[in-house]
């Protein structure tokens, strides 16, 4: 929460403050005044009101003049707000090792159905990109709103063969990005980076620019062995997640396919969302005089009571 017009604000607590005491100074002498000429004790004692009562009345009105105080300052709060004219990559390895059974059919397929479920999930009007990567990274769909071109062109992506250059895709898609709104990256991936430019840095320069990094880890412990050779398919989760970490993303472990097309899609959801600073004047100020109000009445109706 911050203030367009702190001094506004103070001017507004020490008016609120003066009001408050000078209540509390009238409210005891009538109180005096009226136990001074009163000589029923019992009916005085019995009549007086609980006293929660006027103490959450007070807390009403001191409420109140907080709220109408910060609206006088300019209150802005940083909410998040929905996004229709973001810019996200879908980058989505298709090395060797993506051929892997561990996740029926094979990770490959499971990654393709996942990154629909992230173009079904996003907001009308987010544009979207993909990249291939395995030995380079390749871009088989510019950023579109159209998000049914973009989920026909998955038809593009290439079989499971190469190396894996995580650095070299996360390169591509942060040159393509535009360079101011909203902007992010998701990486979809089994492997350990093996060629290309240093993904960590690449990561740590998207950082600097408020380009997180979204990385999604598939494949199980023991994922067995690549098909037609003997290399191990592994994941690099600490990799993995310092590259969400530095760049301001998050990482998530997809150990099937089911985990991995709810995991795309929450983040389709998540994704279409952003912190923004949002002027909140009008509502404090609203929220202010009802409140006034509110208590005013309850105090006068309490009384005629």
């Amino acid at each position: 929460m911050t203030l367009a017009h702190p001094l506004r604000f103070a001017f507004a607590l020490l008016v609120a403050a003066a009001l408050a005491l000078l209540y509390t100074v009238l409210t005891r002498r009538r109180t005096a005044h009226d136990l001074a000429y009163s000589s029923i004790t019992f009916w005085t004692a019995a009549a007086q009101p609980g006293r929660w009562i006027p103490r959450l009345l007070d807390a009403g009105w001191m409420l109140a003049l907080l709220l109408l105080a910060l609206a006088l300052g300019g209150v802005h709060l940083t909410a998040p707000m929905p996004v229709h004219d973001g810019a996200v990559f879908i980058c989505i390895d298709t090395s060797g090792s993506m051929a892997t059974t561990d996740v029926s059919p094979t990770r490959a397929a499971a990654a393709l159905n996942a990154a629909r479920a992230f173009i079904e999930e996003s907001a009308p009007g987010t544009r979207i990109g993909l990249i291939t990567f395995s030995g380079g990274a390749s871009m088989i769909q510019p950023l579109s709103s159209d998000h049914e071109q973009v989920e026909a062109a998955l038809a593009q992506v290439p079989p499971p063969n190469g190396a894996t250059a995580i650095g070299d895709a996360l390169r591509l898609a942060a040159t393509a990005l535009p360079e101011t709104g909203h902007r992010l990256i998701v990486l979809v991936t089994d492997g350990v980076n093996n060629t290309g430019v240093d993904p960590l840095e690449v990561a740590e320069w998207l950082g600097t620019q408020h380009v997180p990094v979204y990385t999604i880890g598939i494949g199980t412990p023991n994922g067995g062995f690549i098909p037609g050779s003997e290399d191990e398919a592994t994941i690099d989760e600490g990799a993995l997640r310092e590259y969400a970490q530095v760049s301001g993303g998050a990482y998530a472990r997809a150990e099937d396919a089911t985990e991995l097309h709810d995991a795309l899609a929450r983040l389709g959801r998540i994704t279409s969302f952003a912190k923004q600073r949002v002027d909140a004047t009008a509502g404090f100020t609203i929220a202010g005089i009802v409140l006034l109000v509110t208590t005013f009445l309850t105090g006068m109706g309490l009384g005629k009571l």
